[in-house]
């Protein structure tokens, strides 16, 4: 078994507000969880950056290298608009 563990950086130009963060998080955590992730926001107070820690308990590298593409592409698919960054690790 392995922990797939790491954070989501996010940037949001577009957010002006902490309620306007607040959306595009719930909005994202939403979608995160049904990949069958433990979410923690840990965005501090900054409106228009925003970081999320993920954990994930996999069986082998290659379940571990599959929710880390599903991240990314569902990043990619359904927030365009977002710059991110990725930084995971394997335990």
């Amino acid at each position: 078994m392995l922990l797939v563990h790491g954070v989501i950086h996010l940037d949001l130009p577009e957010v002006h507000s902490l309620k306007g963060r607040r959306a595009v998080l719930n909005s994202l955590k939403e979608r995160l969880k049904k990949k069958n992730l433990s979410l923690l926001d840990l965005s501090g107070e900054y409106v228009r950056e925003a970081d999320l820690a993920f954990a994930c308990l996999v069986h082998d590298a290659r379940e571990a290298a599959r929710c880390r593409e599903n991240i990314e592409r569902l990043l990619e698919r359904r927030f365009p608009e977002l710059e991110w960054t990725l930084e995971y690790e394997e335990l």
